[in-house]
């Protein structure tokens, strides 16, 4: 995509909505989301966080990036695992039914990277009780794959879990929690899957569920957005691993790797920088390039210089204020 239309996207980006016809609204750290009794109506905005902050400054396109690769992958996996998506009426939205969120995050994790390295680097050798093996090299595959519970913190960090915790720590009986975890694993492998037709590793990636109405469960979120997943290159890969150089990724682990440059990790005291104008628009590119490689289809951009406005319009069907 042509830089010079991100650039001038810059002043024209979704940093947040707040429409009071459609309903009552929560902002997350990226999405905004609408309640209307058994519905949501989720607004995916341009807003980016890392180490669980958001960021003063928005990202162009992103979230338009994030909705539509949800969408791909939600359809290409609903034959696994239902899903709460009804429909997406918006290329920043995703009607949903809704659910009562698990109180966990199902990380999946295929290779030794991010959180998973810092923490083996640091001398751990158990990962929410997994052992991993001496020897390990930064990016390297794991024996097979793995389930890393977190909790879902409203604020502050996520927290790793064992599954006797995660149970423990939760209304889950050990059978639903074990249905889960295996449907996580599913979706891992579907993923990897779809990740090698497109020349891309499926690193590590999370996964959420929650509640219907009738109490059974359904896959909610996202799932293999660039927000909730890392990907490598696997050309090169093999080579970079043997010289103990990073690895070609995608994924938004630079921006936390530009972030500790400048001084920040989200610790207590830490002041948060600002992104300069010239890296949003590198990490809208590298966004964009997420969604190419991973979907096979090119990026339609919407342009439109109000998103806010055209959002609104697209939602005149969910206004729940009208009276027939």
């Amino acid at each position: 995509m042509d830089r010079d239309l991100i650039q001038k996207q810059l002043d024209s980006t979704l940093p947040s909505t707040d429409f009071d016809d459609l309903g009552t609204r929560y902002q997350g750290k990226v999405r905004d989301t609408y309640r209307q009794d058994d519905q949501l109506i989720l607004v995916t905005s341009d807003r980016i966080s890392a180490f669980d902050h958001v960021l003063a400054q928005t990202i162009p396109f992103k979230g338009q990036v994030l909705n539509q690769t949800a969408a791909y992958f939600f359809d290409a996996t609903e034959d696994l695992v239902p899903n709460h998506v009804v429909e997406v009426p918006d290329p920043n939205v995703t009607v949903a039914k809704a659910c009562d969120p698990v109180p966990i995050e199902f990380v999946v994790r295929g290779y030794l990277a991010g959180h998973a390295w810092r923490e083996y680097e640091s001398g751990a050798r158990t990962l929410c009780g997994h052992s991993l093996p001496d020897g390990l090299r930064e990016s390297e595959a794991l024996p097979e794959p793995i389930v890393t519970p977190t909790t879902k913190a409203e604020e502050g960090h996520d927290q790793d879990v064992t599954r006797e915790e995660a149970i423990a720590s939760t209304e889950l009986s050990a059978a639903e929690y074990d249905q889960l975890r295996d449907w996580a694993l599913a979706l891992f492998a579907r993923g990897t899957e779809m990740a090698a037709e497109q020349g891309l590793l499926l690193v590590d990636t999370k996964y959420e569920f929650g509640r219907t109405a009738d109490g059974s469960f359904a896959l909610i979120d996202e799932v293999h957005t660039p927000d909730s997943s890392r990907y490598y290159y696997e050309d090169g890969y093999e080579k970079r691993l043997e010289e103990g150089i990073p690895q070609e990724q995608l994924s938004k682990e630079f921006v936390r790797e530009w972030l500790m440059d400048h001084g920040f990790q989200g610790r207590e005291g830490e002041e948060m920088p600002d992104l300069p104008d010239a890296f949003r628009v590198k990490v809208a590119e590298r966004y964009i390039e997420l969604y190419e490689t991973v979907t096979g289809r090119t990026f339609d951009p919407d342009l439109h210089p109000n998103p806010q406005a055209r959002i609104h319009d697209a939602l005149q069907p969910y206004d729940h204020t009208q009276v027939s």
